[in-house]
């Protein structure tokens, strides 16, 4: 697997692209207590400056975690497609509901009772500390590159990997 380090606007966009393409994040906070808090989160969107936005319950433990310490750690996995990401960052809770309104949608009903529930808050994780791994041609042919090499003896080239510095 290479190396390729990806800087401001290259970053964001490779953030942007996994984040969405993945979706689901372990949201984890409370990170300086062991073990810490993970909850599985909905990627809502990835603004132009590459932060991650998400909807969340007030009362929710994250949430109560994140009013405490700002720190958060995200981990995309889609282990079908070899893609993964790996974000450090700031989190922040905001309630302003033009926000609110723009990133829900109907599957969110399920958490919460429709658009104006008064317990609907957003974070927004801003990245200080970022790094991706990203297979070019997915799994199968990864797979197959995998035993090519193990056959030959040759290392295949099976992605790229990298530091994202926004």
């Amino acid at each position: 697997m290479s190396t390729k380090n990806l800087y401001s606007t290259e970053a964001k966009e490779k953030i942007k692209q996994l984040a969405e393409a993945i979706d689901y994040a372990m949201l984890a906070t409370n990170l300086k207590a062991q073990p810490f808090h993970t909850v599985p989160m909905s990627t809502k969107e990835v603004d132009e400056d590459g932060n991650i936005w998400f909807l969340s319950n007030k009362t929710s433990t994250h949430n109560a975690n994140i009013e405490r310490e700002k720190r958060a750690h995200l981990i995309y996995s889609d282990k079908g497609n070899y893609e993964f990401l790996s974000v450090y960052g700031r989190a922040t809770i905001g309630s302003d509901r033009n926000k609110i309104k723009e990133l829900y949608g109907s599957g969110d009903d399920a958490w919460f009772e429709g658009v104006d529930d008064p317990n609907i808050t957003t974070i927004k994780v801003e990245p200080d500390d970022a790094h991706y791994w990203d297979t070019k041609n997915g799994k199968v042919i990864s797979l197959l590159k995998m035993a090519g090499g193990a056959i030959t003896g040759n290392e295949p080239d099976l992605g790229v990997q990298g530091n994202l510095e926004i």
